[in-house]
């Protein structure tokens, strides 16, 4: 029996006719600068490469730009470029690039937009590094990498088998998927994730506005974050090394690929293309210094060349810029639907601040401060209900997925009329404690008359328990009303407490729902006292109202 599978057999055949073949190359090349050199009487001289001098250029990259080494070798033997390759986590390399105070000739990223979103909010006058000329040389898409048995679990749900990043955001929620990404404050990698991941929830269609991201529509979606690392090949390491801990991994295309055939899982992960949409990484190559702009183009040239671009992918398994290479089966799968990266730096912030630091996770609480007045009686209490079954998994619309309440967060009902009626705290480890959430909503227990104010400050009360206890968690409040406060304390005294109270805890916001016949104006002026904001449910839904809450800005 063959030691080598027919398969490899004929790669091997490949790879020696490839080498053969640029040999060949080689050898003609340095013939004919010999016959130039004799014609010329000696002005010529002859690289190794046949194509230019010899030259050294330091070379900022990407850390997963380390698979490349290999190739890097055979490029300097054939065009005279030797990179000096200094890696670093992609982002950390545009910070580095963007101080201006650095001695790199060149810079290959796995992408540079993050680059240029930072170079927009460079002081006036500065010149940060952004690259005199950009070259994509490869490209691979984040996806999502499942075992297979969740993959089982998601794809028969799915429309078409095509799981999405609702898809993936809703099982992180309740606890079926536990995946591991890349720090996005670092990595690339991570970062094309959080961006997929909101454009998606955003459903726009189109770049993200700083408008688009809301506080509350990663929450479900972060919960399900189990591992981390700074760099994509640190958390490649991190999953193999513990199996178990995890179940998903979100990274590049290519190195789910790669650690599929690299032997170190017991069983290959399922790569989901999300049908939501993927960011693509194109890893361009910049030139930071014009004066190596031949030896620039002499790399370019050699790493898009059509045989190089097929030994770039059966090495990283990348995806070809050059349409004349025959693409690996692997790599098959269609990207037509690849998202736009938002333009805006501020969407930047917006994410990173929100997505926070994925080693240090606290579960958010949310107190909700429903009336149970009299005249909630009926189809009222029926919407009510129907708003929180809709949070708790009963609304499959995509939307819905995004905000939806998550696995460890904890969740305060406060039933309400002239006085707070009932209370009810759940942390969510199940369906059960959602059923009874629902259950304690739709149980009885009203009153003749609205206490506003009243129920606010106990809100409040509650709140700055909370963050006193817990100075981690982030709370928020929600006020449901469908009446006007004719009980209780009044605005003055209300608004005399919350500002005796500490700072963290007037830094609770409250989001009044408008709701049957409430008072527009006196929940405009709760919004407007606590920072938060009014949402109208009047010409809508309860079930509407709340998922907009859900997903605040």
């Amino acid at each position: 029996m063959s030691p080598h599978p027919p398969r490899q057999n004929r790669q091997n055949r490949q790879n020696r006719q490839n080498r053969q073949n640029r040999e060949n190359s080689r050898t003609l090349t340095l013939a004919l600068c010999l016959v130039l050199l004799a014609a010329l009487g000696g002005l010529a001289s002859c690289s190794g490469g046949g194509s230019g001098p010899d030259t050294t250029l330091r070379v900022l990259a990407s850390d997963e730009l380390s698979d490349m080494r290999p190739l890097l070798d055979q490029l300097r033997e054939d065009t005279g470029v030797r990179l000096e390759m200094d890696y670093k986590a992609t982002n950390d390399v545009a910070d580095t690039l963007l101080t201006g105070r650095h001695s790199y000739d060149l810079a290959w990223l796995s992408s540079d937009r993050y680059l240029r979103l930072r170079a927009k909010q460079a002081p006036s006058g500065a010149t940060p590094a952004t690259g005199l000329q950009s070259t994509s040389i490869m490209r691979s898409p984040v996806v999502v990498g499942l075992t297979q048995d969740v993959a089982r679990q998601l794809r028969p749900k799915a429309p078409g088998g095509r799981v999405s990043w609702a898809d993936i955001a809703d099982a992180a929620a309740t606890g079926t998927v536990r995946f591991g990404m890349a720090d996005p404050r670092h990595s690339n990698s991570g970062l094309a994730a959080l961006v997929g991941v909101a454009t998606a929830a955003a459903g726009t269609g189109g770049a993200l506005r700083p408008e688009d991201v809301s506080c509350d529509r990663l929450r479900g979606f972060r919960s399900g974050q189990s591992l981390t690392a700074e760099t994509s090949h640190d958390l490649l390491d991190a999953f193999a090394d513990r199996p178990g801990r995890t179940n998903a991994l979100i990274t590049y295309e290519s190195e789910l690929l790669t650690l599929n055939a690299s032997g170190r899982l017991k069983q290959p992960l399922v790569i989901v293309h999300p049908a939501d949409g993927m960011v693509l990484s194109d890893y361009p190559l910049l030139l930071l210094d014009a004066a190596h702009r031949d030896a620039y183009d002499r790399v370019v040239n050699w790493l898009t060349d059509a045989g190089h671009q097929q030994d770039i992918m059966r090495r990283t398994l990348r995806r070809p810029v050059n349409t004349a290479v025959h693409r690996d089966e692997r790599l098959k799968a269609p990207l037509d639907n690849a998202l736009y990266f938002p333009d805006d730096p501020a969407v930047l912030d917006r994410l990173l601040d929100d997505y926070g630091d994925p080693r240090r996770r606290a579960a958010d609480q949310v107190i909700f401060l429903l009336d149970f007045s009299d005249s909630m009686r009926g189809s009222r209490t029926t919407a009510l209900r129907a708003a929180f079954a809709g949070l708790s998994g009963a609304d499959s619309s995509a939307s819905a997925k995004f905000v939806r309440f998550y696995q460890g967060e904890r969740l305060t009902v406060v039933r309400f009329g002239g006085r707070p009626l009932d209370e009810r705290t759940v942390t969510v480890h199940g369906a059960g404690d959602l059923t009874r959430l629902e259950d304690f909503v739709a149980d009885g227990g009203y009153d003749g008359s609205t206490a506003i104010w009243s129920a606010l400050d106990h809100g409040y009360a509650t709140a700055e328990r909370v963050v006193r206890e817990d100075p981690g968690r982030a709370v928020s409040l929600v006020l449901m009303t469908d009446g006007e406060n004719n009980a209780g304390i009044g605005r003055t005294t209300f608004v005399s407490r919350y500002r005796a109270r500490p700072a963290d805890a007037r830094a609770v916001r409250t989001y009044p729902v408008y709701f049957g016949d409430a008072d527009a104006t006196e929940l405009r002026q709760v919004a407007s006292v606590t920072g938060g904001r009014m949402v109208d449910a009047h010409d809508s839904s309860l079930s509407a109202a709340f998922k907009e809450i859900r997903g605040c800005s």
